[in-house]
């Protein structure tokens, strides 16, 4: 059977949700018979992007939609793993065929912003000047990496999430087609954590769809989801604002220890934070994104502590260096063999096999610190990992990573993860969904350049009484 998200993926413009402002003008378009030759269509993820995409495809063909059809005039390119100069010469070839039994030969190119600058030159050249038998739908989660060649050739159409109300009603009409027996508050939990996208809420509907043949409350979802309770959150904030470290050590221990990542408290208390937004906590939902790893723990410590000033205490003095972005990096004389990718002794391997260099090939390097790449969409290439194997994401979401230059170097935290995601069926996955980046996976033990050596840890255990130890990536509690 399918998922809900499929089973209510639109078929016709006119059963598109919450995108009044690109359905309408589309839909003008096509009744005008007027059909550009290249549309750019920018958003966040799940929001409809490729769903609207694909109705356009057919529309404009006049073709009926079904999910599983597959018409040849329609062609669907990846732009993340296809995203090279060669793949896009090699569309620029076939866009002269003329199409075999519609109007339009259709091609949809899912994160284009993906494209090397090389592949988005060639691209322009189709563009400026294309058969009129080609219609090109780019479709974007990051727009600003889009040309303006590119992007000032095409009608630029902006999808967004939808908002509260929206997707209650819609996810109620869901579940009373679907026979869900589920209250408007456990209902409402799960509006709020699908953050306007229609795939994360439907796919948490359809996980918590099988929790009890009865009516579905809203601490049934609270506990399946692994969310804090509200007024936890609130006491929290109230913590934060009155300096109570002892309290706020005290709600952590409690919170973390019953199951509740450090990131998905992050979440929630950001979500808090912008619906009673308040000047005094603008300064902790700053710092609050940053929680991840490595050490999300500890990290969210020193969010919720960061009010706290004492002149000689160890916030004062060493705390600066844990929460910024370029982390503070001792010198030692193992120094340049964690900046060569592996430690002493032992090499790393990227995933084509070959040696990583070692310390002493480095005497050369200049002692520049790596900070990870903000060019680099890591939840992007997550999210392309997850759709291919779940075990090799769920093994991702635990590891280190750095960018530099065009190397994705990424430092797993337990053998049997770094196991996992060395074998060759693996690799491949890492690879396609990496488009092509070089990858490294290094051996257990290896430090990236930026992570915070154990010393920072131990500095900030000082405020727990020394009780902070570094397992690994579990509860440091």
């Amino acid at each position: 059977m399918k998922n809900l998200y499929r089973r209510y993926r639109p078929l016709r413009l006119s059963e598109v949700v919450g995108q009044d402002q690109v359905v309408e003008p589309l839909g003008r378009s096509l009744a005008q018979g007027k059909v550009g030759h290249a549309y750019l269509f920018v958003g966040p993820r799940g929001c409809g992007k490729t769903s609207v995409a694909r109705i356009l495809a057919h529309e404009i063909n006049r073709f009926k939609y079904e999910v599983e059809d597959n018409y040849v005039d329609i062609i669907e390119i990846d732009g993340a793993s296809n995203r090279g100069i060669d793949n896009i010469r090699e569309l620029r070839e076939k866009v002269l065929v003329a199409p075999t039994s519609g109007k339009y030969k259709v091609y949809i190119i899912d994160e284009v912003h993906m494209l090397t600058k090389e592949a988005f030159n060639a691209l322009l050249k189709t563009l400026e000047e294309p058969p009129e038998h080609v219609v090109f739908i780019m479709a974007t989660t990051d727009a600003i990496k889009v040309p303006v060649t590119i992007t000032s050739r095409a009608q630029t159409y902006t999808f967004k999430l939808a908002t509260y109300e929206t997707m209650f009603n819609f996810l109620k009409s869901v579940a009373e087609k679907e026979s869900i027996k589920i209250t408007d508050e456990a209902l409402s939990v799960i509006t709020k954590r699908g953050g306007g996208s229609f795939r994360d809420s439907l796919s948490l509907l359809d996980q918590i769809s099988t929790l009890s043949e009865n009516q579905i409350s809203k601490e049934m979802v609270v506990s399946a989801m692994g969310l804090p309770e509200d007024e936890k959150i609130a006491d929290l904030l109230a913590s934060y604002l009155s300096g109570d470290v002892a309290k706020i050590t005290t709600l952590l221990k409690d919170l973390l220890s019953s199951g509740i990542k450090p990131e998905t408290l992050a979440e929630e208390l950001i979500s808090e934070i912008l619906d009673n937004p308040k000047p005094e906590l603008l300064d902790l939902l700053s710092k609050l994104p940053d929680v991840k790893a490595p050490f999300p723990e500890a990290k969210l410590l020193v969010c919720l502590t960061s009010r706290v000033r004492v002149a000689d205490n160890v916030f004062s003095r060493n705390i600066s260096r844990f929460s910024s972005p370029e982390t503070y990096i001792p010198d030692g004389p193992d120094r340049f063999a964690r900046e060569a990718g592996g430690s002493a002794g032992v090499p790393a391997y990227d995933v084509e096999g070959e040696k990583v260099r070692s310390g002493k090939d480095m005497s050369d390097r200049t002692r520049t610190q790596t900070v990870p790449a903000k060019d680099f969409d890591w939840d992007g290439f997550l999210d392309r990992v997850q759709e291919k194997n779940d075990a090799v994401y769920m093994q991702l979401k635990r590891v280190t990573y750095i960018f530099s230059g065009d190397a994705l170097e990424i430092y797993p935290e337990k053998r049997i993860a770094r196991t996992i995601l060395m074998r060759d069926n693996n690799k491949r996955i890492l690879i396609d969904a990496a488009g092509g980046v070089k990858i490294t996976i290094h051996e257990v033990g290896d430090t990236p350049v930026n992570a915070v050596k154990d010393e920072t840890l131990t500095k900030i255990s000082d405020i727990m009484g020394g009780e902070v130890t570094n397992d690994a990536g579990g509860n440091p509690f």
